[in-house]
């Protein structure tokens, strides 16, 4: 647990690189992943795709469980990481080809790794994430300390409290990562947080009550695919085909969220009623990089500049792949 000044994301990079069977859930660490994907003994090239564990990535648990990712000639394993920056984390370290980041969480990293590419967005939402309050706080100018996950945690936590007239430096925002923070709640050791699913649930029940969504105060994330220009280059044809079984999943977790509920359940052992419940919040639809997603990321680049959260902008126009999703996954 740290306070947010002492870096933005950049956390946890150990446990990628020296905790591998910690991490991976579901594979385990191989030698050359760094350098291409490896070929499957059936012939197919091997995506590993790092994601968080919540009911946002049910289309990935829903193309595993279906056999999508098969049927399109790919060999996708899912590399499931504690979330936050660690998707992104360890498709720097190799460990993973493809991840599944925010824009915000991505943006910093890609600062550190200028190599980082945002193929495009399968999600966006202003409602999954939710405010969590301990019982007893009224009115957020009670507040005097928040737990964040980096990334997109930090920037709604800040943009939360400005919204509410309370200057962030009044307030001690201590860096930690979901599966803390109910209990910390429950102690007395935060006021509140801003997180996903079923860590807002779980808060809610450990002492706490939902108090709002970031769309309240202006906030709503996209979701991105991103690689590393080293691989992508010489796999452009497996990243497309990886992007349109996620569009392909997107379409039937919105026509049947009772399945996408069931296989999410199956992979990471989420709640299926828990999961059916929160679908709904998101909006999967997977589109390429838009002029939008640019303004929207220099604002958060702005804000991260302004915190001293990052030393210089990264390349928008490099980093930000305009015109891929069409050209590959379209």
């Amino acid at each position: 647990m740290r306070t947010h000044s002492h870096g933005y994301g950049t956390s946890r990079r150990t446990v990628l690189v020296a905790g591998c069977a910690a991490l991976l859930v579901t594979t385990g660490c191989t030698a050359g992943s760094t350098d291409s994907t490896g070929v499957s003994a059936a012939g197919k090239p091997t995506v590993r795709l790092a994601l968080g564990v919540d009911a946002s990535y049910a289309p990935l648990y829903l193309a595993v469980e279906r056999g999508l990712f098969a049927k399109a000639g790919v060999n996708v394993e899912l590399v499931k990481t504690e979330g936050g920056p660690a998707a992104s984390e360890a498709v720097t370290a190799g460990t993973a080809q493809i991840g599944l980041n925010s824009d915000s969480t991505a943006l910093p990293l890609m600062v550190t790794n200028p190599d980082l590419r945002a193929l495009g967005v399968f999600q966006t939402s202003d409602r999954y994430l939710k405010v969590v309050l301990r019982d007893g706080i009224t009115s957020p100018k009670q507040i005097r300390t928040m737990a964040a996950i980096g990334g997109l945690g930090l920037y709604s936590t800040h943009q939360y409290l400005r919204h509410n007239g309370i200057d962030p430096k009044s307030v001690k925002i201590v860096e930690s990562s979901p599966p803390e923070m109910p209990g910390m709640l429950e102690q007395g050791s935060i006021d509140g947080y801003i997180l996903y699913e079923p860590w807002a649930a779980r808060g809610a029940a450990a002492g706490g009550h939902i108090a709002g969504r970031i769309g309240d105060f202006g906030v709503r994330y996209a979701q991105w695919l991103v690689a590393d220009q080293s691989w992508l280059k010489d796999n452009e044809d497996v990243a497309g085909k990886v992007f349109k079984v996620v569009a392909e999943a997107d379409k039937l977790v919105t026509d049947d969220p009772d399945a996408a509920a069931e296989a999410s359940e199956k992979q990471v052992k989420l709640p299926v009623a828990q999961t059916k419940k929160v679908l709904p919040e998101i909006t999967f639809e997977a589109r390429g990089i838009t002029d939008a997603d640019v303004t929207t990321s220099q604002k958060i680049v702005d804000f991260m500049l302004g915190q001293k959260l990052i030393k210089k902008s990264p390349d928008l126009g490099t980093t930000l792949l305009r015109g891929w999703y069409e050209k590959h996954a379209g």
